[in-house]
């Protein structure tokens, strides 16, 4: 009971450090094939939904398919977006989420690909995994991006590193926590007895 209460305390504190410090960055992070775009058109629901970038960086959508969206600010989609539905309304009224593509791995309660908003920290994408397991290395937390591995340290509520915010394509992953017995001696223990029974038997 105590290590559950403890873990749930872990997820809050780390929630809660993430959500201090987290600035939005959609306006500088692009979108790659494989994240989502959130498009809300006023009084329009054909036009609105979540929709998968393509792998050619273009929406999946019968029309919004010759839109390109990769490699470019939010901003420039954003304008992009406005000139193409001009096509259909006068003065659109529309917003736009990038929904960007992160993956949750190791000692975590429910790893998964996770689709959220640029803004999300390492912390936060951490807690929508279920948060670490007991036995989860919440200060050697490997994060994979762009080909390179980081070492981030979350054991702390006030550690800076819980608002690092996640970049498409990241990979979060908690390793397992070092336990000698556990690792070491309990499968060497189990070994020598298993040894031992099997003598036993022979000698008999």
């Amino acid at each position: 009971m105590k290590r559950t209460v403890n873990s749930l305390l872990l997820g809050v504190a780390l929630f809660a450090a993430g959500s201090v410090q987290a600035q939005t960055a959609a306006s500088t992070e692009g979108l790659n094939p494989g994240d989502q775009i959130r498009i809300v058109v006023w009084r329009n629901a054909e036009l609105s939904g979540d929709f998968t970038i393509a792998a050619n960086g273009t929406i999946t959508h019968p029309l919004y398919r010759e839109v390109q969206v990769t490699g470019l600010p939010l901003s420039a989609v954003e304008d992009r977006l406005r000139t193409f539905l001009t096509r259909y309304t006068t003065n659109p009224q529309f917003v736009i989420l990038p929904l960007v593509k992160v993956i949750v791995g190791g000692e975590v309660r429910t790893p998964n690909v996770f689709s959220v908003p640029p803004e999300t920290t390492i912390a936060q994408a951490v807690v929508m995994a279920g948060g670490p397991t007991e036995k989860g290395a919440v200060d050697h937390i490997r994060l994979l991006r762009a080909g390179q591995e980081i070492t981030v340290d979350l054991s702390r509520p006030d550690a800076q590193a819980a608002s690092v915010q996640i970049r498409s394509g990241d990979q979060i992953l908690i390793p397992r926590n070092s336990n000698i017995f556990r690792d070491y001696v309990g499968p060497a223990a189990s070994t020598i007895a298993a040894i031992a029974a099997i003598v036993s038997i022979i000698l008999r």
